[in-house]
């Protein structure tokens, strides 16, 4: 008998090899296709990449263009767009390309802002579309939450949410949450301002909790370069919005909330005695006793501007985008006042509703105010202050009997701006007590008007440049 002797071991090494060869095979082929995954995400990335780039150039172009042709909007062409242009590597050529949609916006036939959307694409790989829009304007004085022009005190109850900057000095007790900035060094703080005796102190100074966003000195904000032009306000109003004549004591004017107005004659009304920090002692006659209502009014879609020829009382709700102006350009040494008459809100927060009233001297807030009072808009005492005025319940200056209660009212919260030559104030005290005006006060600015502002709203700056940028 023969007898076969097999190698196993020789079988189980070719097993082996077999199974290890197909693992390396596998991990190799999947390392392969790993990194060629990879690749293709890189390209993908770099591509998309220099498609946001040429997109972000494409809205740099448009810039530069716009420095040179303001007012053209179709890209030199006269046509509608969009507006095709080619992108160049210095050092490779052509790499890509951007396209261009330009819309302009205009308040009352003016140009306030330009929006331009920018879609730009590689030539390495054109299914990578990347769209940048930006709005290119001036800035308005709705990027702050006061403006002021003189030295001023935030007192402690005070809570700013919003840039905050004074010409002058600023003593900050209250809560910031941007910045604060002074255009001055130091100032000489004295007793109105809480300081005895009279002390130099820094541009901005004080308790407040916020003192890591105090900047001083910074540049001053140009109060002749904010102020409006209101001829070319009264002149616009009178072609394409609404303007009421003057009148001895004035108009009240209603905010409604279908877009309209309620207008009325102010025939007759009260005075009290009330202090301010520029005149002293004063009568104030912001009490209507007698109003004559005149008609209700649709305020233009195209132009939503009204301007007075006479002080103005303000109250109500607004729909839309709203610019109301009061001056007396008739007679030169009569200056117009706006009070605020009552709450002024809006019908929508996203921006769609939005007011800037302009005074020509003050804007104040009368003694018979709302004990919770709400502002909304952009306020201007252009040659003024803002504030209200200090009332006592007391000696040769008290108010009538009726009038102790409002004296001292409870809370003032202001979503938007204040922009006033004049020192502001609404809250007076004697020593630690509260002895006129609201106990808490709250202002924001309003980040909606940043981008949309109502019609001819003033600019800090005449430099157009981007105040709004997204992906879309």
């Amino acid at each position: 008998m023969i007898t076969v002797k097999y190698n196993t071991q020789a079988g189980y090494f070719v097993v082996l090899v077999l199974v290890f060869g197909a693992i390396f095979l596998t991990l190799i082929s999947s390392l392969v296709g790993f990194i060629f995954v990879e690749q293709r995400v890189g390209l993908a990335k770099e591509n998309r990449e220099k498609a946001l780039q040429i997109a972000e150039a494409g809205l740099d172009y448009y810039k530069w263009f716009l420095a040179h042709f303001p007012n053209d909007t179709t890209d030199g062409t006269g046509t509608v767009g969009p507006y095709v242009h080619q992108y160049d590597d210095p050092e490779g050529g052509a790499i890509g390309s951007f396209s261009l949609d330009v819309t302009g916006n205009e308040q009352c036939g003016v140009l306030s802002s330009v929006d331009i959307a920018s879609t730009g694409t590689s030539d390495a790989d054109p299914s990578f579309k990347r769209t940048v829009s930006g709005r290119y304007a001036r800035p308005s004085v709705a990027e702050y939450a006061y403006i002021l022009n003189s030295n001023v005190w935030a007192g402690s109850d005070r809570v700013i949410l919003g840039p905050y900057h004074s010409n002058g000095g600023i003593r900050m007790d209250g809560t910031n949450n941007s910045l604060v900035t002074s255009a001055i060094q130091n100032w000489s703080c004295t007793s109105s301002f809480g300081c005895s005796p009279t002390e130099t102190v820094e541009g901005v100074f004080g308790d407040g909790t916020g003192s890591a966003l105090w900047q001083f000195p910074v540049a001053s904000v140009d109060f002749v370069g904010i102020t409006t032009d209101l001829v070319a306000i009264k002149d616009l109003a009178q072609s394409f919005g609404l303007y009421f004549e003057p009148t001895a004591r004035g108009k009240r004017i209603v905010f409604l909330p279908d877009g309209t107005i309620d207008a009325y004659i102010v025939n007759a009304v009260g005075s009290v005695w009330g202090y301010d920090s520029t005149d002293g002692w004063n009568r104030d006659y912001h009490i209507i006793t007698n109003d004559t209502f005149i008609g209700n009014f649709p305020v233009p879609s195209d132009c939503r501007l009204i301007f007075v020829e006479s002080d103005v009382w303000l109250e109500g709700t607004i729909r839309d985008s709203v610019t109301i102006a009061s001056a007396n350009l008739i007679q030169p040494n009569v200056d117009t006042t706006i009070i605020l008459n009552g709450d002024i809100t809006y019908v929508s927060s996203d921006g769609s509703s939005g007011l800037t009233a302009i005074a020509e001297e003050d804007v104040l807030i009368p003694l018979l105010s709302p004990s919770d009072m709400l502002l909304n808009g952009v306020f201007i005492a252009q040659n003024g202050h803002f504030g209200r005025n200090h009332y006592t319940t007391s000696g040769s200056y008290k108010v009538p009997s009726d009038y102790t209660s409002y004296v001292i009212q409870d809370s003032l919260s202001i979503t938007g701006t204040i922009v006033s030559n004049g020192r502001v104030g609404t809250k007076w005290t004697s020593g630690e007590s509260v002895v006129s005006g609201y106990l808490n006060r709250v202002n924001a600015y309003d980040r909606n008007l940043v981008s949309t502002p109502p019609p001819l709203t003033p600019y800090i700056s005449s430099e157009y440049k981007f105040i709004e940028w997204r992906e879309e």
